[in-house]
């Protein structure tokens, strides 16, 4: 296991020097101007200035001495500035990064939740209205798509309704607690202010519950698939005839079994969630990496459009590390093999 874990850890340099390069390139094959990003429009038909802005951002070199000074400068962790923000763009990615992680995490946790308890009532009342309604929660959460679900339960729930807060992450009259990890739920606790507390996870419910739904819907499926099989071996005939009652039959040994390979479709999904959370974190006016990503496409702000895909890629890389040794340690059979 640990040579695998080293095997793994060697190659990853050169994975993240293909995504850097892949990256880079295709920044380079679209049709927009990033000039229109540092240059106004007044300025555009002046030769000097457009000279001038081009010298300064080194968009006058060519793409190979571009690419090689970029990746030189990666190397000390400088990521280039923001074509908007003209900011550091590691800095900007390191402010938001916690944001998103705060939601992602949070959705994980309900997504996974949720779509463990449905699949394991799914398989045991099998083919019942409880498994038939499991089943469409599932296949409802996943076959809608989220920009919808997050308008309509934002319309419900906090136009309507006004039971849940509606975008953001917390009430804009009250003051954000000292910034120790940038997680603002974290930060409030540590500082010991639970009204900020309290309102960041009212604010945390909706986005959370809307990303993590598409989650649920899979794992539950994914559960509710493996669970079936198990019900059926021997060893779950053999405990129920030695007398094991129902609820230890279910979670001790079925459900013990089923999670071995859930740990995959968990470890991918954080990933996935962590990379896509652009259309929820837009609806939800959630200060995060998706929403700082649109805000660079939209600008065509071509060092902050790298900096978050090599961010995304490096995080799904290291997931899904982590999800394979989680996935050898969780199973015996792999790890003796």
């Amino acid at each position: 296991m640990t040579r695998y874990i080293l095997r793994r850890l060697l190659a990853m340099p050169f994975l993240v020097l293909g995504i850097v390069t892949l990256a880079f390139l295709l920044t380079t094959v679209t049709k927009g101007d990033p000039l229109t990003a540092i240059v106004s429009d007044r300025q555009m038909n002046n030769p000097e200035v457009v000279a001038a802005a081009k010298a300064r951002w080194g968009l006058d070199r060519s793409l190979p001495e571009r690419y090689v000074i970029y990746v030189g400068n990666l190397l000390t962790g400088d990521m280039g500035t923001s074509f908007i923000t003209r900011r550091p763009v590691a800095q900007d990615i390191l402010y938001r990064l916690p944001a998103t992680l705060e939601l992602v995490i949070s959705a994980m946790l309900i997504g996974s939740t949720i779509g463990i308890a449905l699949g394991v009532l799914a398989a045991y009342y099998r083919n019942t209205a409880i498994d038939h309604a499991a089943r469409f929660f599932a296949l409802f959460g996943s076959s809608l798509p989220v920009f919808w679900i997050g308008l309509a339960l934002l319309f419900v729930f906090s136009v309507k309704l006004g039971v849940l807060p509606g975008p953001g992450r917390m009430d804009a009259r009250m003051a954000a607690p000292p910034e120790l990890t940038g997680f603002l739920t974290l930060d409030a606790l540590l500082s010991g202010n639970f009204p900020v507390l309290i309102d960041a996870l009212w604010h945390l419910i909706l986005p959370a519950f809307v990303l993590g739904w598409a989650v649920a819907g899979t794992i539950s499926r994914l559960v509710r698939a493996n669970m079936l099989e198990v019900l059926g071996r021997e060893f779950i005939l053999t405990a129920r005839a030695k007398g094991a009652g129902e609820l230890r039959v279910v979670l001790r040994h079925a459900l013990r079994n089923t999670l071995v390979p859930t740990l995959t479709v968990i470890g991918y999904s954080f990933a996935y969630l962590l990379t896509g959370a652009v259309l929820t974190e837009t609806i939800f006016s959630w200060p995060g990496m998706g929403s700082y990503a649109v805000s660079a496409a939209r600008g065509l702000d071509f060092p902050a459009i790298i900096g978050v895909t090599i961010v995304g890629g490096v995080v799904f890389l290291i997931t899904n590390l982590l999800t394979d040794i989680a996935y050898v340690v969780a199973n015996p059979r792999v790890r003796l093999g």
